[in-house]
């Protein structure tokens, strides 16, 4: 069987990545034509359609969605296996300060891979009190959540948020299914900290007479998932860190309506700690592992 050409493959993946042609020859620092081109020269040597025209612009098919999907995560494999035996005895000890909720629903389920690619690094994850706290002068890195703005140090955007509600199939089933956002007032809203994302939810679904003040607060992203797959309400939930509980059923979607989130994940470092050997491969890790994770989950619900 004749293998596609890496320069093609890359082009496909950078393009179900941001989703327009430009912006993927600006990631490989390609021409426009260039880019079209691979794809082209990919779907003459795979003998389907990849890109279908939407509107004035192109889509991936169905079918190249999940082809896409495939040859991303061989390519974030191949990467993995160069760092893997070539990292250069990277080693010593390495200090991760991550929001609870990020930290236990996804990079404590990924972690144990860059362990294994880095075995002489000696890791230790620990939680802060605040999502944005970056102060712990014990840490190396931080995964923050916030609006970036961290003077003097070195911040990098991990990945945006987009909030959804998510609830049980149970409670749904409970209280007769949600047809209409307004149906979200027949049970507890769940908040994180405060009702600042429900308060956006219910203006943007232009529900009238809303308390979003009302339900449940919880200081743990983890408790506000624990209640929600309880069936105790609604939580306000993103994507990446429910993906493993959407995917087992355990929580759903009722609704196709999102609210960007004014707060990011990001990855901070102290400018004193930039020159951290281990910093180099814990930055390219996560970002291709997050990558990978926003294709899943793309391909999943988009």
């Amino acid at each position: 069987m004749r293998v596609p050409s890496t320069q093609a493959l890359r082009a496909l993946d950078s393009f179900a990545r941001h989703g327009s042609v430009w912006r993927a020859a600006d990631e490989l620092h390609l021409t426009r034509s260039a880019v079209s081109h691979q794809l082209r020269l990919l779907e003459r040597d795979l003998g389907f359609d990849l890109l279908e025209r939407v509107g004035k612009g192109v889509a991936l098919t169905a079918r190249g969605r999940r082809y896409a999907h495939d040859v991303h995560k061989a390519l974030t494999m191949l990467g993995d296996a160069g760092a893997q035996y070539g990292n250069g005895g990277i080693g010593g000890s390495f200090r991760i300060s991550c929001t609870p909720g990020f930290a236990s629903l996804w990079l404590c389920t990924h972690i144990a891979a860059f362990q294994e690619m880095y075995r002489d690094v000696a890791l230790s994850i620990l939680t802060p009190r605040r999502l944005d706290d970056v102060s712990n002068p014990d840490v190396d890195a931080f995964i923050a959540f916030g609006d970036g703005n961290w003077p003097n140090r070195s911040v990098e955007l991990l990945c945006d948020v987009q909030f959804t509600p998510l609830c049980s199939p149970s409670l749904l089933n409970r209280i007769g299914g949600l047809s209409k956002p307004a149906d979200v007032l027949r049970t507890h809203l769940l908040h994180l900290n405060d009702f600042e994302d429900w308060a956006r939810w219910l203006s943007l679904t232009k529900v009238e007479n809303a308390d979003p003040a009302g339900g449940i607060f919880f200081s743990d992203m983890n408790l506000v998932f624990s209640a929600a797959i309880a069936g105790q309400g609604i939580a306000m939930g993103d994507e990446l860190t429910g993906h493993k509980a959407l995917s087992e059923g355990r929580l759903v979607r009722p609704f196709d309506i999102g609210i960007r989130s004014p707060r990011s994940y990001y990855l901070v470092v102290d400018l004193a700690k930039s020159d951290h050997p281990v910093l180099p491969a814990f930055r390219d890790w996560l970002r291709s592992n997050l990558t990978n994770a926003a294709v899943e989950v793309r391909g999943t619900y988009g």
